[in-house]
């Protein structure tokens, strides 16, 4: 027994080495070059993004070198920041400070002067939709609350597949009044998304495009005018998240991995008043 016991041991230390933690927001790809990253040669680091971007280095003269050439090639591939994940054989990664790195947000002032556009730091379009009680609504009426804005489609594998994850994030924040989620289909009557939503048991909040069919490839303008979708989003899912005055925060083009993960983030923005 005293042997069993003994190689059980083993096994579950070989098993805890196997599978290290995994940095945050990270999908398959990120995982399998993090684990590859711990076998490196030494003076190598590894640096991360909200939204899962990331990079890592080894071999350089020195850690402190190493560090800086991750950070500046995570940089150069997203508007979000980043920050250090470990160094070496260490764990540098500030959890407390992670939640906080979509911040500054906009004051009014500044909102007020921010290009329209869909990245970080612009003014999103002012789009219109009809909301999931049938009233008719644009983006720049939901000023005072931090909006999860995504694009679906229920033609689209991706997206369907995202849908529970997106649900179970939803309802987690459902009783904060600061936030609201705007879900619009692309390239598809409302009618057929509403009914596959339903087929599956989703119970999100799911808001009108206004989409007439697979061969509408525009969105509605409060205005008037309409957009093409992919000034908007380039493929679908896409995500954004918009601060109290309307600013792009957070774009995430393609589906996220692990919804769960940035419930923190919102949390932050919405605990943040306005200005």
């Amino acid at each position: 027994m005293k042997t069993i016991g003994g190689l059980m041991l083993i096994l579950t230390a070989v098993s805890a080495i196997a599978a290290p933690a995994m940095p945050p927001h990270l999908g398959v790809s990120g995982q399998d070059e993090y684990r590859e990253f711990l076998e490196a040669p030494d003076h190598r680091a590894f640096a991360i993004a909200p939204g899962g971007a990331w990079a890592w280095v080894s071999g350089e003269p020195s850690a402190r070198e190493a560090e800086e050439k991750a950070l500046a090639i995570c940089q150069g591939q997203t508007a979000q920041r980043c920050v250090s994940y470990a160094i070496d054989d260490r764990t540098v990664f500030d959890a407390a400070q992670w939640p906080t790195l979509w911040r500054p947000y906009s004051s009014a002032a500044q909102a007020r002067q921010a290009p329209v556009g869909r990245e970080r730091g612009q003014r999103m379009h002012d789009l219109a939709f009809i909301d999931e009680q049938g009233k008719r609504r644009h983006l720049s009426s939901l000023r005072g609350k931090v909006v999860v804005l995504h694009f679906w489609g229920a033609w689209c594998p991706p997206c369907r597949r995202e849908m529970p994850d997106l649900q179970k994030v939803q309802q987690a924040m459902a009783q904060r009044p600061g936030i609201a989620f705007v879900i619009l289909q692309a390239r598809e009557k409302f009618d057929v998304s509403r009914q596959w939503a339903d087929k599956q048991g989703i119970v999100l909040p799911l808001s009108d495009s206004g989409s007439a069919g697979e061969d509408d490839a525009t969105f509605r303008l409060a205005g008037g005018g309409r957009i093409k979708d992919r000034e908007i989003a380039n493929r679908f899912p896409t995500t954004y998240v918009l601060d109290r005055n309307g600013v792009v925060v957070f774009a995430h083009i393609g589906p996220i991995h692990d919804w769960s993960q940035y419930e923190a983030f919102l949390r932050d923005i919405t605990d943040r008043k306005g200005r």
